[in-house]
């Protein structure tokens, strides 16, 4: 267990991150991420469509949606998954550790402590849930549906953070455990935080306080989809469009390194010898079999660039290479 967000997480199981990130590529495993947070709100379109970057009109009820928050500098203040459930609520869901934020921004009330949340990813989920939990397996990617468990209200979504296909699926807290046993005997195999934070960086995803946050841009992060250009305003819009306009003074890029020490967060990005930016992640790809890491660097930093990262000192070898690195 490990201290994650003002919660105890499980880092992970018992036979460890690469067998549990392995689990996930060839099957499926399920996380317990109740940590992240969930701010219901009713009647909040409007608020929503004009705080957040991402375009409602874009979605409708029984849809989710991925979406940035921002400061009036345009820096992520948190990055967000919208369910916008079949009877037209919206549960935001926020990063553990910023829920109060978003409710200050949307908002709406933290339920947080009512339900758990438990994600199942992997290309056989589908097969493994359909035993426990019928009507969750035939929800589709980004979809949003109500279904029963034992006749427990709950609600589950074809979202995830590992880039395999699944689901997540929140239910009222005092019923999880007897779901999270249901999985197990259906053959999924419980994965914590270790396996999560390989498998997204295998996928290229970027987590808040690593490639997300303060002075951090959706731009400089390669993710300008999730920004609703045509709306008239969002918190942030005019701070965005100007760097639009100049050009990002940086990006996110990933870097494939040689040999399987991994390469670590906050360490130089070096181009002949000379810094150029700085790895925001790093760590070993049990699917590559070696060592992988995210930063940002300069625009004029292409796809295919040598560099080196100084890890402590002593550097490792690597190339500026399309993300993700491992696709489904």
């Amino acid at each position: 267990m490990t201290p994650f967000g003002g919660w105890n997480m499980p880092l992970n199981y018992a036979h460890g991150t690469i067998h549990e990130h392995l689990a996930c590529r060839r099957d499926a495993v399920m996380f317990d991420v109740s940590h992240l947070g969930t701010v219901r709100t009713v009647d909040a379109f409007d608020r929503l469509q004009t705080t957040l970057t991402n375009d409602l009109d874009r979605i409708g009820p029984g849809r989710a949606q991925y979406t940035h928050l921002l400061d009036e500098d345009g820096s992520v203040l948190d990055d967000i998954i919208v369910w916008w459930r079949p009877n037209g609520t919206f549960d935001v869901m926020p990063n553990a550790s910023n829920t109060e934020r978003v409710v200050a921004a949307v908002g709406g009330h933290d339920v947080t402590h009512e339900r758990a949340v438990i994600a199942v990813q992997g290309p056989r989920w589908s097969d493994r849930v359909r035993d426990a939990f019928p009507a969750a397996a035939e929800v589709g990617r980004f979809r949003v549906v109500h279904a029963e468990w034992r006749d427990v209200a709950c609600v589950v979504a074809g979202t995830g953070y590992t880039g395999e296909p699944g689901i997540e699926i929140a239910i009222p807290a005092e019923y999880s455990v007897d779901l999270w046993r249901a999985l197990l005997e259906a053959g999924v195999e419980p994965a914590g935080l270790g396996a999560r934070d390989t498998l997204r960086l295998e996928a290229g995803l970027p987590l808040h306080g690593h490639e997300l946050g303060p002075g951090i841009t959706s731009l400089q992060a390669g993710l300008s989809w999730v920004v609703g250009w045509n709306k008239p305003t969002f918190r942030g819009r005019d701070a965005l469009l100007a760097e639009r306009t100049a050009g990002p003074r940086r990006r996110l890029v990933g870097v494939a390194t040689t040999g399987r020490r991994p390469p670590r967060e906050g360490s130089a990005i070096l181009i002949d010898g000379e810094p150029v930016g700085e790895t925001t992640s790093g760590n070993f790809s049990p699917i590559l079999e070696h060592g992988i890491a995210l930063g940002f660097v300069p625009p004029d930093v292409v796809e295919g660039d040598r560099v080196s990262i100084d890890v402590r000192g002593s550097l490792i070898d690597g190339v500026v290479t399309k993300l993700p690195f491992v696709g489904r």
